[in-house]
């Protein structure tokens, strides 16, 4: 499976330059069956990472660009009555496919986050009593803009917590913006990407990510980082069970894309920014001292002793 990793990296980076990491991330979000919120200015590649993952693997993709028209039946579909058999038909919504791109999420109404939200944590939509599975595997790419709050409704923390990870693209060095003009003078990249896997490859590896093993001390090391969070004095709210089972989920993914099939606390410790960054909420103090979530959660990664023999499978 880790030649199939690798093969589906290299296609994303012909598009994506100079975002090996980020673009692992969204591998491993994927495989940890999670979805993602991603907060960067326009213009980094948002969409066109969303779009180069569902070619490489071979996904349906839809995107929907969020704006204060667009509707819950937008998203989750509609019924509608059909003379001719005289019953109400389901009409699927744009969230009816395998990776669905909601592109500025922060710009439609709050009743429609909780629509596109609920998809996300029960993996179905119900329309008139009636529930309809949506396909698998599924995952949600959503975008917002940290520039620009004029017509915005920003997602409540509780909302927040329904997304595996959050992350940043940021700007691409100066080489790698050299490369990127370079390849776009006579074509997109993005033609170039070809599908290398299958569907029913990637819920496999979905299956071996879910299997990977986990020593009882992984698991004390994650509940520990968990209640450091709590406890700090400068956290009001700090990392939720389900946040521990995200960075328990993506560090399990971490592991497999490295070819592992067992966990390191090095696992933890490099998914832990990602997945709990947007969990915990800064007090008062932390405001007065300038600090922000990073920093906090830094102190709790130094501040929490790993237990000797946890670096090394046994």
């Amino acid at each position: 499976m880790n030649n199939k990793i690798n093969e589906v990296l290299n296609e994303i980076k012909k598009v994506i330059i100079g975002k090996d990491d980020k673009i692992a991330r969204v591998l491993m979000a994927l495989l940890a069956e999670g979805h993602i919120l991603i907060e960067d200015v326009p213009g980094v590649g948002k969409t066109t990472l969303a779009l180069a993952f569902s070619k490489a693997l071979g996904l349906a993709y839809n995107r929907t660009q969020f704006t204060p028209d667009v509707v819950p039946s937008d998203i989750v579909g509609f019924s509608m009555y059909n003379k001719e058999t005289g019953q109400f038909e389901y009409k699927e919504g744009a969230v009816s496919c395998n990776l669905f791109l909601a592109d500025e999420i922060n710009r439609t109404s709050s009743k429609t986050q909780s629509a596109l939200l609920e998809v996300m944590e029960e993996g179905q939509m119900t329309v008139d009593g009636i529930s309809h599975l949506l396909p698998s595997p599924f995952m949600v790419i959503a975008t917002q803009n940290p520039a620009g709050a004029a017509g915005t409704q920003l997602l409540p923390n509780a909302q927040l917590d329904r997304f595996l990870v959050r992350m940043e693209m940021g700007y691409p060095d100066f080489e790698s913006l050299i490369e990127i003009l370079r390849g776009r003078q006579k074509a997109n990249p993005i033609d170039d990407v070809r599908e290398v896997v299958t569907t029913e490859e990637i819920l496999a590896m979905q299956q071996d990510v879910r299997n990977t093993y986990v020593d009882e001390k992984i698991l004390n090391y994650i509940t520990r980082l968990a209640a450091s969070t709590r406890e700090h004095s400068m956290v009001s709210l700090g990392v939720s069970p389900r946040g521990a089972l995200a960075v328990l989920r993506m560090a399990k993914a971490r592991a497999f894309v490295l070819g592992r099939d067992y966990v390191v606390p090095q696992d933890v410790c490099d998914v832990f920014f990602d997945v709990c960054g947007h969990r915990i909420l800064l007090g008062s103090k932390a405001r007065i001292s300038d600090k922000q979530e990073k920093d906090i959660l830094q102190e709790v990664l130094e501040n929490e002793v790993i237990e000797p023999g946890l670096w090394e499978h046994k």
